[in-house]
This record gives C-alpha cells, structure tokens and sequence, in this order.
C-alpha cells in the first residue's frame, strides 16, 4: 500500500529511543523527510546513518530558546507536512503530593512548549492545504494510572488542545489526533516497572510479569507495532481520521 509520505517532511520529537525512534524510522522507510528531534542527539546519529532521509535534530521541549530556534529552521527550509508530538514522561508520583513547581516545570515542557511549537508550523500546513498533526499521550488519559499524577493530567490537556484545533483545522487539509500506548516494550516502561519494584519491595520480574498479566493480550507491545499506526495516522490514505484518541495498548483499557 502506498502511504503517499513520500518526501514529505516530518518532524519527530524524543526521537532518542523508544516510542520516537520507532516512529521515526518507519517515516523514513516510508520514504519521508524526517527531522528526528531529541536532547541526545548522539543516540539519533547512531541510527539516522543507517538512512540518508533521517536527520538528527537537538532540541530539549523545556528550553523554549531551543524550540524557537529549532522551528525558525525547519520555517527557514520549508517548513513540515507531519509533526509528531512526543515527550518525556514526568517522574512517578502521587497527585496529593505533587508539588506546584513540578507542575509548572513538566507543564511546560510537555504541553505549553509543544502547543507554541505546533502553532508556529502550522501557517505552512495551512497554506500547502495538507498536514498531519499527532501527539503520543498514555492510556493514562482514559484511565488514571497510579502513581503518575503528573502524567495522567498534562497529558489530558494535551487531548484537550488536540481535540479542539482538530475542529479549527480539519477544513485545510491538517487532521490531528491523538495515540495513547499501553504497556510498549520500551526503556520507559522498563524504568517504570523498575520504579513500581522499588516502590514496592518486590522482584522487577514479578512486577513486569503482574503487569502483562492485566493485558488481554498477555504481552507487552512492540515499538514498531505502535509505530505503523501512527505512520498510517500520518499518511495520504488517513485523510479523514481526525480528531481521534486511538489505543495501542493490548485491550488493557477496560472500557468501551
């Protein structure tokens, strides 16, 4: 199937491992453009040799110094037709106990700075009739998960804003939706299960164990399961997806 992504340009935030990198580099096999952005940009240069479409950006979403002087760039060479909204997860904690200087600081980044970001590219979209706006969020935002409170909630303004520029868009040709990943076999997840184990005094292989266990599907995701459906959500062929929250989780999420 062609995905009609061919040499269309795309920027990927937290490109560096996981979710991102997976993500980037099925763009780039798809035959995109792709502005693979993250802090280390050693790790996106360990790979993005491998693809003469892939190319390694620096950019940390909390300095808001980098972000603007990573988007007058992009601007400055054409702009993008994709953006992949990708950031950070905060640190584990209770929401009785999260203090407001954490909310503000992973607010911040993880939301205030990627909507200035989206704004800004968003004229070229506009003017080009086509683009295709998507930002990974949790399963957290359908169904709190303990413990990450700062998670749980900036990622819900993330779905908030999302939902409502998919209505001020949809008309220019840009679609904009939301994917939330389940238990994807990531560094993320690991260092998650390693944080419950502490937390809790028990084994980190028990930990992971009872967490597969609460997934219909018995297993952790793959990077690249997660990747093709949002290489389809970026594509010509998903014209008239918009507006969306799309699960990649398993069935873990126990509602409808």
């Amino acid at each position: 199937m062609d995905l009609g992504i061919k040499e269309k340009r795309a920027l990927v935030l937290g490109a560096s491992r996981g979710l991102g990198k997976a993500i980037a580099q099925a763009l780039a096999a798809e035959g995109a453009v792709v502005f693979a952005a993250a802090r280390s940009v050693d790790k996106i240069s360990s790979y993005a040799d491998a693809a003469d479409t892939l190319h390694a950006v620096e950019l940390d979403l909390g300095q808001i110094d980098q972000v603007d002087r990573v988007v007058d760039g992009l601007i400055k060479d054409g702009g993008v037709d994709i953006i992949v909204n990708n950031g950070g997860g905060p640190p584990p904690g209770a929401a009785q106990t999260a203090e407001r200087a954490a909310w503000l600081q992973h607010f911040e980044a993880m939301a205030a700075n990627l909507f200035h970001l989206n704004a800004r590219l968003l004229p070229m979209m506009k003017e080009r009739g086509w683009g295709r706006i998507i930002s990974i969020t949790s399963s957290g935002v359908e169904q709190p998960i303990p413990n990450l409170a700062l998670s749980n909630g900036i990622r819900s303004a993330v779905v908030g804003w999302s939902k409502t520029l998919a209505n001020e868009v949809a008309g220019d040709g840009i679609t904009v939706n939301v994917v939330m990943p389940g238990r994807i076999h990531t560094q993320r997840v690991d260092e998650l299960d390693a944080a419950a184990a502490k937390r809790t005094g028990a084994d980190v292989a028990e930990v992971a164990a009872k967490s597969r266990r609460t997934i219909p599907a018995g297993r952790y995701g793959k990077p690249e399961e997660f990747a093709d459906v949002v290489t389809f959500l970026a594509s010509a062929r998903a014209g008239y997806v918009t507006g969306s929250k799309i699960r990649i989780d398993g069935g873990s999420i126990k509602s409808i």
